[in-house]
C-alpha cells in the first residue's frame, strides 16, 4: 500500500492506537485480554514499552492504521537478547501489507539493538470461527516464523476455548561473548538513525 509511513509511536498516539486495539478486544480473540484498557493505563503501556524496546506506527494520510511493538520475552537477564512481538492493524487496513511494513521496520530496529530471537504469543483456533482464524499464525509463518510449541486449551474467551503458539524468528548472530542490548531510546538518540521508513 503506496503512502503509508512508519514512525516512532509517541504518547500522544495513545488514543488513536486504542482505537485500533479495541476492536480486537471486543469483536476477537485474537487477544485473550477481556476488558479494552483505559486511555491513560494505555498511555503507561507505551510508556513503559518505549523505555527500551520500540513502538512504532503505521501512518496513512495523517491517521495511524497499525501498530507495533517488542517487549521483554522474560525477565531473566539471560533472556536480554529476546523479544517479544506484536502487531495489530486497523480492520479496515487488513491485508494491505500494513503488517508486513511494520514488521519489516521492526525487525530492522530489534537487529540494530543487539536482539537475536524474536518471538510471538499467537491465539489459534482448533476449528476457526467468527473470533478466530488462523490469519495471525499464517501471517507470522509468511514472516519468517517458525512454530516452537504449541498450548492447547489455555485461553477461555467468548464461552470458547483456543490454543496458543509460541511463534520463533532468529534474525541476529549468537556468540559466546555477546555484545550487549542497545535500548530503543538510545538507538534512536544515535545521530543518523533513521525511523523513517517509507
Amino acid at each position: 500500500m503506496n503512502g503509508v509511513r512508519i514512525r516512532k509511536a509517541e504518547i500522544s498516539d495513545a488514543e488513536q492506537i486504542l482505537n485500533i486495539y479495541s476492536y480486537y478486544v471486543k469483536n476477537t480473540a485474537v487477544t485473550f485480554e477481556y476488558e479494552v484498557p483505559g486511555i491513560e493505563e494505555f498511555r503507561k503501556r507505551i510508556e513503559k514499552t518505549l523505555l527500551r524496546y520500540p513502538y512504532i506506527a503505521a501512518e496513512y494520510e495523517g491517521r495511524i492504521v497499525g501498530y507495533a511493538y517488542a517487549g521483554s520475552f522474560n525477565g531473566r537477564k539471560a533472556y536480554d537478547w529476546s523479544a517479544e512481538t506484536t502487531v495489530y492493524v486497523e480492520k479496515d487496513f487488513c491485508r494491505c501489507g500494513i503488517g508486513q511494513k511494520l514488521y519489516k521496520a521492526l525487525e530492522k530496529i530489534l537487529a540494530d539493538m543487539g536482539i537475536t530471537n524474536l518471538y510471538a504469543c499467537i491465539g489459534v483456533p482448533e476449528t476457526e470461527d467468527e473470533y478466530l482464524t488462523r490469519n495471525s499464525l499464517e501471517f507470522h509463518k509468511h514472516s519468517g516464523f517458525k512454530i516452537a510449541g504449541e498450548f492447547h486449551k489455555c485461553g477461555y474467551k467468548f464461552e470458547r476455548w483456543y490454543n496458543m503458539v509460541w511463534a520463533e524468528k532468529i534474525i541476529g548472530i549468537h556468540s559466546e561473548k555477546q555484545s550487549n542490548i542497545i535500548s530503543f531510546s538510545q538507538l534512536i538518540s544515535d545521530k543518523g538513525y533513521d525511523l523513517n521508513y517509507d
